[in-house]
């Protein structure tokens, strides 16, 4: 199966060389410390609509997501490797274009991390009955 990224179909529908990864993402491959959070069971949720002037992978990332769309299925409608992906929705992150909810392994480290005040009021509070 190829994708738009590897088919570099014109815009006459006629297939032509391969578009590198590097053109659909803009050049770039930096991780940022935004794109560390986002993995495959991430949830993507568009906050505004595409708008001109965007890379044309941005603005149906954000078409499709205006319900929650996880990254792995905009990597599988979109046709691209997950890194790619990544970038995209970085920028996109970066832009406020997107909002992006925790998954559930993040969600289970913040439960696992107890917060040391609350407790000490708990054990007090045990104490005093």
């Amino acid at each position: 199966m190829s994708g738009p990224a590897e088919r570099g179909a014109d815009r006459g529908g006629r297939e032509g060389a391969p578009v590198p990864l590097y053109v659909v993402t803009g050049g770039g491959g930096e991780g940022d410390a935004e794109s560390l959070l986002l993995d495959l069971v991430t949830l993507v949720v568009a906050r505004s609509a595409p708008h001109s002037g965007m890379r044309p992978e941005q603005a149906a990332i954000l078409r499709m997501c205006e319900r929650p769309l996880s990254m792995a299925e905009i990597s599988a409608h979109l046709d691209l490797p997950f890194s790619a992906v990544s970038l995209l929705v970085t920028e996109l992150l970066s832009g406020d274009h997107v909002l992006v909810r925790e998954t559930r392994a993040e969600q289970e480290q913040a439960a696992a991390d107890p917060d040391l005040e609350t407790l000490k009021a708990l054990i007090d509070g045990l104490q005093r009955l």
